[in-house]
């Protein structure tokens, strides 16, 4: 029977893709497959749904079980943060000339190339950075394929990472790193924080720095929201061994806070998700890769560049792919790396984002993310039992400490849901050693009345 949303279902179809292979039977391609690892009996499936209606009604019960930040209060964040999407950011991502030619020849671009490039020539002026590649999939794709240039770029194995790094994101990096079986893997060393002050134990840096160092990765701001204001000491350090320095920023912060090529960063990477694009509940929402403008570094790319060129026409330039030959899209498994899917509409919508913006309304936003983050820390840190880590210099995301309330967080999130407040996210698993604490999230879109809505209700918790 032909299934009715898939094509090349039927019987017939089936049959002849099996003889052009020269199979009689589809479990011949899984032949490779162990039979321990094979299911034993039949899963337990329900029926499926033919009819169009009753599928719609089934998937729209399952989707109205999701709570989402449009009805309630959000102070979560930890790498996936709730910014202000313009209007204009969806209409144009919505448009057919950007929507559904993602890929394509020059003749079938309406706009694409050029938009690209202007992301990467605006993305290039907010981190201080002439050479920007087109977006991969996420912060820690961009992380790890960086880390990866840094080593070619070195002949180095060994990075150094912050313990405050995003466990997730660091995750990613070691999978890009490679296990210690596969050939030239590069072993991730991890740095200690100082317990004072949330940023980089320059102590444990400095005797972990050697010749075996590739690059040293450092966050500004951390995962934990803390501003590293001695980057650029840890620049020198990383350079005085050999080594590179790739910094991982967030983009919206850079209203209010130095580029990171003006203390001393190779490499700059990060996440494009706060420039418009909304939260999602998965998929990529975009890394990018940025360095001077220099061949050493353009070379080891592993992302899709766009540059203007000249044309049949005297005096006339054009928008078109370089260096493609580099990337696993020119040279599959011989490229430089393997960047796999990416997020090339965001980088549309990255691009109408800071254009609306400009140098200004980034400014506007970092100050008044500073603003609300240090107003809702000042409130929470009144609340009995309840400390703020590190209250002085943080961007967006503070450390909240419940542990000498008695309560923990998982408890604290709970009556929060009840109060139709989504709390900060729950360290205590991933960073024992700060207790029960939770980051929260404060941004341009909380109001007075929200910050004070927290603060009630985080007193409830811990008083109740």
């Amino acid at each position: 029977m032909a299934h009715p949303y898939m094509p090349n279902s039927t019987p017939d179809t089936k049959s002849a893709m099996m003889r052009a292979i020269g199979i009689s039977d589809v479990s011949e391609l899984f032949e490779q497959i162990p039979a321990d690892h094979l299911v034993a009996k039949p899963i337990a499936l329900d029926a499926g749904i033919r009819a169009e209606s009753r599928l719609r009604r089934h998937l729209r019960r399952l989707l109205d079980r999701n709570e989402s930040c449009a009805e309630n209060l959000n102070f979560l964040g930890a790498g996936c943060w709730q910014h202000y999407v313009p209007a204009v950011c969806d209409e144009i991502g919505a448009r057919s000339e950007f929507l559904t030619p993602v890929w394509g020849t020059p003749s079938s671009d309406h706009g694409r190339n050029q938009a690209w490039f202007e992301f990467t020539s605006q993305l290039g002026e907010l981190v201080g950075m002439e050479f920007v590649g087109l977006p991969v999939y996420s912060w820690g794709a961009a992380a790890g394929h960086a880390l990866r240039m840094a080593a070619r770029l070195t002949g180095r194995h060994e990075i150094l990472v912050p313990d405050t790094v995003d466990p997730e994101r660091l995750a990613v990096i070691r999978t890009y790193c490679g296990p210690s079986e596969v050939n030239h893997p590069i072993a991730v060393v991890t740095v200690a924080h100082d317990p004072d002050t949330g940023r980089l134990d320059r102590a444990d840096l400095e005797a972990k720095l050697s010749r075996a160092t590739a690059a040293v990765y450092l966050e500004n701001p951390s995962y934990l929201g803390v501003i590293e204001a001695g980057a650029a000491d840890v620049a020198e350090a990383a350079h005085d061994h050999g080594a590179e320095l790739v910094v991982g920023v967030d983009p919206i912060s850079l209203g209010v806070l130095r580029p990171p090529s003006e203390y001393g960063a190779d490499i700059v990477v990060g996440t494009t998700q706060p420039l418009g694009i909304h939260l999602n509940a998965g998929g990529g929402v975009g890394g990018f890769i940025a360095t001077r403008d220099e061949e050493r570094y353009a070379r080891e790319y592993p992302t899709l560049q766009v540059s203007l060129a000249g044309t049949t026409v005297p005096g006339e330039r054009a928008f078109g792919m370089t260096l493609f030959h580099q990337s696993s899209y020119g040279s599959r498994e011989d490229g430089n790396d393997w960047t796999g899917n990416s997020v090339y509409l965001w980088a549309v919508v990255n691009a109408v984002y800071m254009a609306l913006m400009g140098p200004q309304g980034f400014a506007d936003i970092g100050e008044s993310i500073v603003r609300n983050s240090a107003y809702a820390a000042r409130r929470i840190a009144e609340i009995p039992g309840v400390r703020v880590r590190w209250p002085s210099g943080f961007f967006k995301e503070f450390v909240v400490d419940f542990t000498d309330t008695g309560r923990t967080v998982a408890a604290i999130n709970e009556l929060l849901r009840g109060r139709a407040i989504f709390g900060g996210k729950d360290l205590s698993v991933d960073f024992p050693e700060l207790g029960q604490s939770a980051l929260y999230c404060v941004t341009e879109v909380h109001t007075e009345e929200d910050i004070t809505a927290l603060a009630g209700a985080l007193t409830e918790a811990v008083t109740a």
